[in-house]
């Protein structure tokens, strides 16, 4: 991020104008029913509009670059806020994590274009999914990692993510709530990296559809368990078709590491 030296001269001078404020976030997503708004359900995006508009006041919004879906989680979800309030960048930051939920914190708080606009402007986000693969579960890690007590193949969990680097139709990969959306996706980037029982997925791709990271791990799962060869990932791909790839995996495995403008 480039580095902030206060209010734009207008806000500096009083003069009312719409502001936008680029925030950098973490969140734990267990007891979220995801980022986006929803009327009946507690959400990341939620508590932060309400935060901002009694800081900021009943105009602020707020756009996540990504909507984390429930139980899922964020080291480097980035927001963009519109306001006309002229309060420093700095007490933004201060104020906002003072009201949010101590699950919620707010890690930085900067001045931006006012075209600035957190989803539309990425070039590219990265996501990391972890496998607690120990026989037992770690009671530390049940929040956010996924227990598959089976020792996996991560070798051939490796050669099978690798068939999705490039530019392809992930339909085979892409829930049913999301049919609606262009399937076609750049991956530029899939690593598997294991550190004695821990099993970490890590994609990087210009765009993602709806619960994609999660199923391409379960895919990846049905590979290191010895239920599919490498080359099934490909023939997946191909397909097209999500009945082909494996399940869903579970939500608290998965966490939103970075946005790329």
């Amino acid at each position: 991020m480039a580095e902030s030296h206060g209010p734009p001269p207008a806000v500096a001078a009083g003069v009312t104008t719409v502001r936008a404020l680029r925030l950098l976030l973490a969140y734990d997503g267990t007891a979220y029913a995801g980022w986006q708004v929803q009327p009946d359900a507690p959400t990341v995006q939620g508590h932060l509009i309400d935060a901002a508009r009694q800081l900021l006041g009943p105009d602020t919004r707020v756009v996540g670059a990504s909507r984390t879906d429930a139980g899922v989680h964020a080291l480097g979800q980035v927001a963009s806020l519109t306001t006309e309030s002229a309060l420093p960048a700095t007490a933004v930051l201060g104020a906002l994590n003072a009201t949010l939920p101590a699950d919620i914190r707010v890690l930085d708080v900067r001045d931006a274009p006012a075209q600035f606009h957190a989803r539309r402007h990425a070039t590219r986000k990265r996501y990391a999914y972890l496998i607690d693969n120990g026989a037992v579960a770690s009671p530390l890690l049940r929040r956010y990692a996924w227990h598959v007590p089976v020792t996996l193949d991560v070798g051939g969990m490796r050669a099978g993510l690798g068939l999705l680097r490039g530019s392809h139709d992930f339909s085979a990969f892409r829930a049913a709530p999301g049919k609606s959306q262009r399937p076609v996706c750049h991956v530029s980037a899939v690593h598997v990296v294991q550190r004695r029982s821990r099993v970490a997925i890590v994609v990087s791709a210009d765009r993602y559809l709806h619960h994609m990271v999660r199923n391409i791990v379960g895919s990846a799962v049905a590979i290191g368990r010895g239920t599919h060869g490498p080359a099934w990932m490909g023939d997946v791909l191909a397909s097209r078709d999500r009945r082909k790839a494996g399940v869903t995996a579970p939500a608290q495995g998965l966490t939103l590491l970075r946005v790329v403008y």
